[in-house]
């Protein structure tokens, strides 16, 4: 009764193996802006090319796939709530009852 979970399971659950429905929609939505902004925009310039075709590269970059990681952009959600939803833990040992400090050497006073 032991089972084999073979390492790729997760990549089943993923649009072509690599994207999730998110990742699509945000390189979607990257693609539209670039194509409303050089229909809207002469490309005389070479700054404003870049400009135009910026959304579609910065969203191309985020959804790129990563070894070990899912893509950029999973990668940079997960730097951000390691850095910002530091977990504290409370460390209660052998020197804590009920939330309040033993002290070790109590000098008893005597009358």
């Amino acid at each position: 009764m032991n089972y084999l979970i073979p390492a790729n399971t997760k990549r089943g659950q993923l649009i072509l193996g690599w994207f999730r429905p998110f990742d699509l929609y945000l390189f979607g939505m990257g693609i539209l802006i670039t194509f409303i902004l050089i229909a809207f925009l002469p490309l005389t310039n070479v700054w404003v090319t870049i400009l135009c075709l910026a959304p579609a590269a910065v969203t191309g970059f985020l959804v790129m796939p990563v070894p070990y990681y899912h893509n950029m952009l999973v990668i940079i959600i997960e730097g951000y709530q390691f850095l910002t939803n530091r977990q504290k833990y409370i460390w209660k040992g052998w020197c804590y009852r009920n939330g309040d400090v033993i002290k070790k050497n109590r000098k008893i006073k005597r009358k």
